[in-house]
């Protein structure tokens, strides 16, 4: 038998790699962090303990890996969702709702994540990360942002924000509210994206986000 080429073994790396990190969102959002083991992922993903370690340096370093992984093709398949879009405000309308609504949806799997980034270790520029950022970016760019350089790390910020403080134990923000925020300061009505309701919540309404500065598209 000939030795496989290097480019069947790079592929067989990536599809080891996506399997640890579709295992590691499954385990976590179904157990909680503290009880999913690197042992536990690599069971569920088929593989090797030690090619866990081949690839990351630790759980919590997978863990992040793997949540942006998810966010990336969340945010994908909502960009990319029909009917089919160039226009940059329905662009952004929908990156904000997958944003907040995968926060909605795997509320476990989203607290772990952003806890992890207030740990020692901080924020891991994995290549899931960076392929997040890239799609992120390129959505502010289709928006119309002049500075997409400054105006990216403010709507990343401002995304983040919106998860902590839906998560918030204790005292979250109801997302439809910080959805209306998020809106208004984009000048985004109400109707574009995944809007949760009929009307704009806490007494926003469309005439008070048809007030701020058109962007163009």
């Amino acid at each position: 038998m000939s030795p496989r080429s290097a480019s069947v073994n790079e592929e067989l790396r990536r599809r080891s790699r996506e399997r640890l990190l579709q295992a590691t969102v499954e385990l976590v959002a179904e157990r909680g962090y503290e009880a999913t083991t690197l042992a536990d992922i690599a069971d569920r993903a088929g593989s090797a303990r030690g090619l866990v370690s081949y690839y990351f340096p630790g759980k919590r370093q997978l863990l992040q890996s793997a949540v942006h992984r998810l966010m990336h093709r969340t945010l994908q398949a909502a960009l990319e969702r029909e009917p089919a879009t160039d226009d940059g405000r329905e662009l952004l309308a929908r990156a904000i709702d997958a944003i907040l609504g995968l926060t909605d949806d795997c509320p476990v799997l989203m607290r772990t994540h952003m806890a992890g980034i207030l740990q020692a270790e901080g924020f891991v520029q994995c290549p899931e990360q960076q392929r997040l950022a890239g799609l992120l970016r390129k959505t502010v760019e289709r928006y119309g942002s002049p500075d997409p350089d400054s105006d990216y790390p403010l709507l990343r910020a401002l995304l983040m924000g919106a998860v902590f403080a839906v998560l918030m134990p204790g005292a979250p923000m109801p997302l439809p509210r910080l959805r209306a925020e998020l809106f208004q300061r984009y000048g985004l009505d109400w109707g574009l994206g995944v809007p949760p309701g009929g009307c704009p919540p806490g007494g926003t309404s469309q005439d008070m986000i048809l007030q701020w500065p058109e962007r163009s598209k």
